[in-house]
């Protein structure tokens, strides 16, 4: 099934989303789902809210990514109830985009390393470092699961100049060739 895009100014994205167990209905489906509607839309990641269900998951697929960082040819993985429990000093500055927030990017400045504590989708658990891209496209979906959005992580001027954009994208104008979901 492929679900439609929540969109910017919707409630789900403001909330810090549940943790969930191994027991969640449905949740092979659910994860199946998700695939299903991030390839469709065209994204390289997509976090459970996204989709209007606030919980703790996203899955990523780094593969669109491998010519530009060959370490992600391979990078496919579901995050289930991730927490960031460590970040590099160091830090980077990236173009970012997202599905929720319709043909805008921006530039984030984001650390270059973080350590994550996650299940995967049989409930195993790993406590891995993850770096470059990976680490870029893994803390852009976690924030989803914080309520965070990533123009929430740009410059107080810029968001300013970014008010009158977004406040467009949440009352529908904008065109993109996958399903959205309008705030109410």
């Amino acid at each position: 099934m492929i679900y439609p895009i929540v969109v910017y100014g919707s409630p789900v994205l403001r909330k810090v989303a549940q943790e969930i167990d191994k027991d969640y209905p449905l949740l092979k489906d659910f994860i199946d789902d998700m695939w299903e509607t991030m390839y469709v839309s065209d994204g390289l990641g997509l976090a459970a809210p996204q989709v209007g269900k606030s919980i703790r998951l996203f899955v990523i697929d780094g593969a669109p990514l491998e010519e530009d960082d060959p370490n992600l040819k391979d990078f496919k993985k579901v995050f289930i109830n991730a927490k960031i429990i460590e970040k590099s000093s160091e830090e980077i500055t990236i173009n970012e985009g997202c599905l929720s927030i319709p043909l805008l990017r921006e530039e984030v400045i984001r650390p270059e390393k973080v350590r994550l504590e996650y299940y995967d989708e049989n409930f195993n658990f790993h406590d891995e470092w993850f770096e470059g891209m990976a680490a870029r496209v893994i803390q852009h979906e976690y924030d989803h699961t914080e309520g965070i959005m990533f123009t929430d992580k740009v410059a107080p001027l810029k968001k300013r100049l970014l008010k009158g954009k977004l406040l467009a994208i949440s009352k529908g104008k904008f065109k993109v060739d996958y399903k959205t979901k309008l705030p109410r």
